[in-house]
C-alpha cells in the first residue's frame, strides 16, 4: 500500500504556490539566486515594479522586446503566468549591489542632465519607480548603461518616448546618469 502511494504522489497537483515556484527557478540562471544578476548587464528583477515586470515579459513573449533568452521563455508563459512571476518578483526585497555612490561631480551632471530629460517625471523624485515604471535607484550601472544605449540605437523598441530621450541627451550626460542611479 504505501509503495502505491509513494507511485501516486507525483500526480498530484500542484500547488499554485509550487507553479510559480517552478517557472521562477529558471530566472535565477540569469538574474541570481539572491537578486544579485550573475553578468552586470542583466537587470537586477528582485523588487522591481510588478506592473513593469509583466510588461517586459510580455513585450519579450509578442517580440516588442528582443532577447534570444528572454523571448523563448516568455514565450511559454501565458498572461496569468506573467503576472504571477511578475508578482512574486516584486515581493522580493531590493538587493544592494554593493555600488559606489556617484562622485560629487558626476552627481551634479546627472542631476543637470535629469533637470533636462525630466526622468523623475515618470521614475519618481527617488527614481523608483511605480506600477509599470520602472525602479532605476540602485540598479546595475552596466545594465542602465546598456538599456540607455539600446534606447539610444533603437536596438530596444518597446518604448518608442524613452528612445527619443535618450537620442536628445549626450552620451556624457548618459553616463553619469547610469553612475549616479546605480549609486542611490
Amino acid at each position: 500500500m504505501a509503495a502505491m502511494a509513494f507511485a501516486i504522489a507525483p500526480l498530484r497537483a500542484q500547488t499554485p504556490d509550487e507553479k510559480i515556484q517552478e517557472k521562477v527557478q529558471v530566472c535565477s540562471g540569469c538574474h541570481g539566486e539572491a537578486g544579485k544578476p550573475v553578468d552586470k548587464t542583466i537587470p537586477n528583477i528582485w523588487g522591481q515594479q510588478a506592473g513593469y515586470l509583466y510588461i517586459q515579459l510580455r513585450d519579450f513573449k509578442r517580440g516588442d522586446r528582443k532577447s534570444e533568452i528572454m523571448q523563448p521563455i516568455a514565450s511559454a508563459f501565458e498572461k496569468d503566468d506573467m503576472m504571477a512571476i511578475a508578482e512574486y518578483f516584486s515581493q522580493k526585497p531590493w538587493p544592494d549591489l554593493g555600488q559606489p555612490r556617484a562622485p560629487k561631480d558626476v552627481a551634479q551632471r546627472a542631476r543637470a542632465a535629469d533637470g533636462s530629460v525630466g526622468c523623475t517625471g515618470c521614475h519618481l523624485d527617488h527614481f523608483q519607480g511605480d506600477s509599470t515604471v520602472p525602479r532605476l535607484a540602485g540598479q546595475s550601472r552596466d545594465y542602465l548603461a546598456k538599456a540607455m544605449a539600446n534606447f539610444r540605437s533603437r536596438a530596444r523598441g518597446n518604448n518608442p518616448g524613452m528612445s527619443d530621450l535618450m537620442i536628445a541627451t549626450s552620451t556624457e550626460d548618459l553616463a553619469a546618469l547610469a553612475e549616479y542611479l546605480a549609486g542611490l
